[in-house]
């Protein structure tokens, strides 16, 4: 009798542990109650620059730009049994954590006679909103994702520039400056100290940051990967002597950084994607122009959270998903293919998956693909990686601040990132998608692509030299207009040397059409009514006179 009573304990206990499980899922609300009032006052959701950045690429704001409502929030965060983990007001949605039961209670909340609640997605995809669920639990000793090599060597980081003949770039002072990147990685410990980013720390180049794992704005913490993925394109350790061996040069050493820790390197779940969101969205509010991440996600320490390579289709997951809206507000993202080429599973990994997104694969110091690079195609057939760069021996700067070699895409990436910058820095008025489409038809494959590979080694030289024979390269000093072409609004930029100017449109024939002052509180002219056609804008200011051409369309 007494065995029998045990053996129903013992089966019992298991089943309560069953139900106490918590899970993680996103909740989706049906609207933004507030939308009327934000869209009348936009610097409330996005500062000046990233307002800016919409108007040069002519990127209306809209419903996903509206914050998440807040009594939404507060609904959700009184909810017995949850806790809300992150939110994203581009998908409306809450990463929250919970028993399976008081997730799906979450459907039955209202306020003002209304659910809130459009629809929940676990991140384990056997859960339905039901309660039921046919996963067994089984938990995997976390691994370290992010391997740093130990064979340190000494040396310079030019050959994994000169691959990409970004050089040429530096050498007509595209260098970054003027460019803001967003890092999002594990964490940047020391970055603050390390002789290699006393330049960028001296200089102000480093914005700022935000902690997301830890809820906490000290970002000089975490795991040091960051600093090594930085590194590839912030790093700056110069002598004057020419042949000097121990000299480091980033891609981009004069750009202007924001650092984001979105990765907990000791656990793996689906909160990092959602805290990703989270960074990617508080970089288009601050009005950054390149998001670089060195991370992707496709298993997690739950086995039952793991992505199907059926999900990699830029459309599933929830970081993938985010990136994709991320590319719309105007930003351009860079992100790592992953290092799983030798692995039973070699295919890329989320983000890398999204269309938008300029995916990295790695290659050698003389251009042969490594074996750990991710390759694909994507599960819905498209070229994965886009392209590559050296990310096998590749140079970068350890937590130590020595120069060192390391392996991954996790540098091949980041290195890609500060020359795609360098390149948008020099033809603004390109959008992203411009800009990625370039990158993509400069690299050596671009005919012929593969699966390892993508469309290969890009070329900034080939792009550079084409747009400055057929694009107007821009000068600081000189002013500017876009988007060009244009269907109704041009807008004007304004040298730091002037502040208003007199703008005249004529025909190719000749016809004086308009004449407008432009100043900075009013930087734009309306041809809306112009037929489509050719025009120029003669411009008249205390720097000099300037014609430049209109492609009405």
């Amino acid at each position: 009798m007494v065995k029998s009573k045990l053996l129903l304990f013992l089966l019992i206990i298991p089943m309560s542990i069953l139900m106490a499980q918590e899970e993680d899922a996103w909740v989706y609300f049906k609207d933004k109650p507030n939308e009327n009032s934000y869209m009348e006052a936009p610097l409330t959701m996005l500062t000046q620059r990233a307002l800016d950045r919409r108007i040069r690429y002519n990127i209306p704001l809209d419903f996903k730009d509206i914050p998440v409502e807040a009594s939404y929030i507060s609904a959700i965060e009184n909810a017995n049994g949850i806790s809300v983990m992150a939110k994203s007001k581009w998908l409306n949605a809450l990463h929250v954590r919970g028993t399976v039961s008081a997730i799906d209670a979450l459907n039955t909340i209202q306020i003002n006679g209304g659910n809130i609640v459009a629809s929940i997605e676990f991140a384990d995809k056997t859960i339905h909103v039901s309660g039921k669920s046919s996963k067994e639990f089984i938990k995997r000793k976390p691994e370290n994702k992010l391997k740093l090599a130990t064979n340190f060597n000494y040396g310079q980081a030019a050959n994994q520039i000169q691959m990409l003949k970004g050089e040429v770039l530096h050498q007509n002072n595209f260098t970054g400056e003027g460019m803001q990147i967003a890092v999002i990685d594990a964490g940047f410990p020391n970055v603050k100290s390390l002789p290699a980013f006393q330049r960028i720390v001296n200089n102000g180049q480093i914005l700022g940051g935000y902690d997301y794992v830890n809820r906490n704005p000290e970002y000089n913490t975490g795991n040091s990967h960051g600093v090594s993925v930085l590194s590839t394109i912030a790093g700056y350790i110069y002598s004057d002597d020419e042949i000097a061996t121990n000299d480091f040069v980033g891609t981009a050493p004069d750009a202007s950084f924001y650092l984001f820790i979105t990765e907990d390197s000791n656990n793996e779940t689906p909160l990092e994607e959602s805290l990703w969101v989270e960074a990617a969205e508080e970089a288009d509010r601050l009005g950054v122009d390149v998001i670089n991440t060195s991370l992707g996600y496709y298993e997690f320490d739950d086995t039952s959270y793991n992505y199907s390579y059926s999900d990699m289709n830029g459309q599933t997951a929830f970081i993938s998903r985010g990136a994709e809206i991320a590319f719309s507000r105007g930003m351009l993202l860079v992100n790592s293919a992953g290092n799983e080429g030798n692995n039973a599973w070699h295919y890329i990994i989320a983000p890398a998956d999204a269309p938008a997104v300029l995916s990295i694969g790695a290659v050698d110091k003389d251009r042969f693909i490594a074996n750990f690079s991710s390759y694909g195609p994507t599960s819905d057939g498209r070229i994965k990686p886009d392209v590559c760069a050296e990310g096998a021996g590749v140079y970068i700067i350890n937590s130590a601040g020595t120069i060192a070699t390391s392996n991954g895409t996790s540098f091949s990436g980041p290195v890609m990132a500060g020359m795609v910058t360098c390149l948008w820095q020099a033809f603004p008025h390109k959008t992203n998608a411009e800009i990625t489409q370039l990158v993509r038809e400069s690299a050596h494959l671009f005919a012929n692509p593969t699966n390892q590979e993508g469309y290969g080694i890009p070329n900034f030289e080939t792009i550079y030299n084409t747009l400055a024979i057929t694009e107007e390269v821009i000068d600081e000093e000189t002013i500017r207009l876009y988007p060009n072409p244009t269907t109704e609004m041009i807008y004007f930029s304004f040298p730091n040397t002037t502040s208003n100017f007199e703008v005249s449109i004529y025909s190719t024939l000749g016809q004086l059409i308009l004449v407008k002052g432009v100043t900075i509180t009013d930087p734009k002219m309306d041809i809306s009514f112009l037929p489509a056609g050719i025009y120029f804008a003669q411009i008249q200011s205390n720097l000099e006179e300037q014609v430049l051409k209109i492609l009405k369309q």
